[in-house]
């Protein structure tokens, strides 16, 4: 089991957080988990409804499973080769090698109790906490939208012991890059209005 070596600040962890791809074997302890858990249930939640519930998985075997399963429901669904997967090209969901976990040893999904209006919002406000934790704590995350479907299965959400009116919303993979991650980019705000009664200069 791993242990974090220190906390960034809020700031530094926003610029340090990545979609990592690829893990080390370690998996994530109890201990960094529950801290990681705290973070995201102080998320923002409408009528305070707190409407997440989260499944822990941290079985190698179980994994591979339903990374297998992932692949084959999409390429069910997107058949021709020209087609991509929420990016995922067919040529890696044809691929017995390709693991749609990243060889991560530590799942997380954020479930929703789907009685409320703004259950699924809500969990993706918590999905970001966590992930931000995760990025202070110098581990490394990855959203897989394409283990959803299987995870919302009869079958699957009866294994993971999730009840009919919840559903899967943000599997997210947590553990040790195996190299570090390079920067990223992104485009500058898009400010489509600024309305207010001050005067504005120009930013320094």
């Amino acid at each position: 089991m791993l242990q974090p070596k220190r906390l960034m600040n809020v700031i530094d962890a926003i610029a340090a957080r990545r979609s990592v791809r690829n893990y080390r074997s370690e998996m994530v302890d109890y201990g960094s988990i529950d801290k990681l858990l705290e973070a995201a249930v102080r998320a923002p939640t409408a009528m305070h409804a707190e409407p997440f519930s989260f499944v822990i998985v941290q079985d190698r075997a179980w994994l591979s499973r339903i990374s297998d399963l992932s692949k084959a429901l999409a390429r069910q669904e997107w058949p021709n080769e020209d087609m991509h997967y929420g990016g995922t090209s067919a040529e890696t969901l044809n691929d017995p090698d390709v693991d749609v976990f990243h060889h991560a040893g530590t799942l997380i999904v954020i479930c929703a109790d789907t009685t409320g209006s703004f259950a699924v919002a809500d969990c993706w406000l918590a999905a970001e906490n966590l992930m931000l934790a995760a990025s202070a704590m110098e581990l490394g995350t990855c959203l897989v939208g394409l283990a959803v479907p299987v995870l919302n299965s009869p079958e699957i959400k009866a294994e993971l012991e999730i009840p009919p009116e919840f559903m899967a919303v943000a599997p997210i993979v947590v553990g040790v890059p195996v190299a570090g991650t390079s920067p990223t980019t992104r485009k500058e705000p898009r400010i489509l209005c600024w309305k207010s009664s001050l005067a504005h200069g120009e930013p320094g």
